[in-house]
């Protein structure tokens, strides 16, 4: 491999949420997540609401029982 053409590949920590956090390597330093393995309802098995921005709310209003 040619030298001074690579970038540093260093040690990383990924953090969600949920307070998992994962050690691995990569260019980048620290990445922060929303939902990983730990949390995530299709590794869990637990059925869990993921509300963005109040949408299922905004649908409710919009096309529910008048």
């Amino acid at each position: 491999m040619k030298k001074g053409i690579h970038p540093k590949y260093d040690d990383m920590t990924i953090t969600c949420t949920c307070g998992n956090v994962v050690h691995t390597r990569s260019t980048k330093k620290d990445t922060r997540v929303e939902i990983c393995s730990k949390c995530h309802p299709f590794f869990t098995g637990k059925s869990r609401l993921l509300d963005a921005e109040g949408r299922v709310e905004k649908f409710k209003k919009k096309y529910g029982q008048k």
